[in-house]
């Protein structure tokens, strides 16, 4: 593709309509030439809409085929790694063809690059977490956070089953899971994407909602109290890719933790056994010392039946 037919792409990819008189005028050629290098970007997969009449024009359709890439070989090699690590992350928005678009890029690019990326498939694997809940409605979800949209949706929780009309402030992943943050009912709610069992767009809008960069960024206003949990030197290695003890110094991880939440973070704490003791609050220490001798129970010869 020459360069008039790129910056011909890219100006009408501005979603504005052009006359061919006009572009062709833009770039000092004859509406004949105008003419093919339209038919040529059809033919390659750019969608035109063409307006007849004094007033008509061409421009481009939603989901069109966007310009090439000038890339350098290692921007070239780099996008490819990221194209198959986005193959492996289950679920994401508009993942339609993810599963053969590293591959559509790879065919696209020089021999000696194609070598490179050879050669690069040799030494580099990703292993994402494994899940085998399903998240089918990503998409619309996504779709529903950009436009601030209702929707309608069925969700199955831990103990039931119920319908809710939310708004998505958007997605995040983490631990193999699809998280969708949702205004409802005057405040935000965290549900699983995968919990999802139906979900339907409203027509209704809600503006100046935040958005999930913003919600993110939020300090936790719910109340708590300071929690103060001592690691071992193993436990500090184990907490490494624990993203929830991130900040352990001196051993010693101190964070205010909503009462709300002693639950998860006790249950979080079962698989570091002896590794890592609470300290405060005793309200959380009581939690993990029963869970432990629930666990406990169940191994116990003496309650054991023959």
């Amino acid at each position: 593709m020459n360069e008039r037919r790129v910056a011909l792409m890219r100006m009408l990819d501005s979603r504005k309509k052009y006359t061919a008189r006009e572009l062709a005028e833009r770039f000092d050629v004859s509406v004949r030439t105008i003419q093919r290098d339209l038919d040529y970007l059809q033919r390659t997969g750019l969608p035109l809409y063409t307006e007849q009449g004094p007033h008509g024009g061409y421009r481009a359709l939603p989901n069109r085929l966007l310009p090439p890439l000038q890339l350098s070989r290692d921007e070239a090699m780099g996008l490819f790694l990221m194209l198959k690590l986005l193959e492996d992350l289950p679920d994401i928005p508009f993942g339609e063809v993810r599963a053969h678009l590293s591959e559509h890029y790879y065919a696209e690019l020089p021999d000696d690059v194609q070598q490179s990326i050879d050669q690069l498939k040799q030494h580099v694997s990703f292993r994402m977490m494994p899940t085998h809940a399903a998240s089918p409605y990503t998409t619309l979800i996504l779709e529903a956070s950009i436009n601030q949209v209702e929707v309608k949706m069925h969700y199955r929780s831990a103990s039931e089953e119920r319908e809710f009309l939310v708004f998505p402030i958007g997605l995040y992943f983490e631990h193999g899971y699809w998280y969708m943050p949702a205004y409802h009912k005057d405040r935000i709610i965290l549900f699983r994407a995968d919990r999802v069992m139906d979900m339907i767009m409203q027509s209704k809008t809600m503006a100046n909602l935040p958005s999930l960069q913003q919600w993110l960024a939020a300090s936790d206003d719910r109340e708590g109290e300071n929690a103060v949990i001592q690691f071992t030197d193993l436990g500090v290695r184990l907490a490494e890719s624990d993203p929830l003890f991130q900040k352990i110094s001196n051993r010693v991880w101190c964070e205010v933790i909503p009462q709300q939440e002693y639950s998860y973070v006790a249950r979080m704490l079962l698989k570091y056994g002896p590794e890592a003791e609470v300290i405060e609050p005793k309200a959380l220490r009581a939690m993990v010392r029963q869970l432990f001798y629930d666990s406990l129970q169940l191994y116990d010869s003496s309650t054991q039946t023959t």
